[in-house]
């Protein structure tokens, strides 16, 4: 993938996740800052925390920095989607997951 095809995929799949962090922003009550390049999550319950969701176009990778941890998802074709190889998991799952775990009831993203 060129980094032309990387920054189209990632900003299309940024912007979409983008808009559904917003509902869920409003309906679990944490904030999502940040526009196409980057988003940031803030919490502020149960604790105080921040997730970072950015594209790093070098790697072609869409890296997230939550909870301690760093997951690198990479393009797949197969799924039309980037997935978190050790886990198989598309972008909205491993947010799902994550989300889950910091706000304590299940999420779906």
């Amino acid at each position: 993938m060129d980094e032309r095809d990387f920054r189209t995929k990632s900003e299309a799949a940024l912007e979409s996740l983008r808009r559904r962090l917003l509902e869920l922003g409003d309906e679990y009550g944490f904030e999502v800052e940040g526009e196409g390049g980057k988003l940031e999550l803030l919490f502020e319950e149960p604790e105080e925390a921040k997730f970072v969701i950015s594209p790093n176009a070098p790697v072609r990778q869409i890296w997230i920095s939550a909870l301690a941890t760093s997951f690198k998802l990479s393009w797949s074709d197969g799924a039309g989607a980037f997935v978190l190889e050790k886990t198989s998991e598309n972008l909205n799952q491993v947010m799902g997951r994550i989300l889950t775990e910091q706000l304590g009831t299940a999420v779906a993203v």
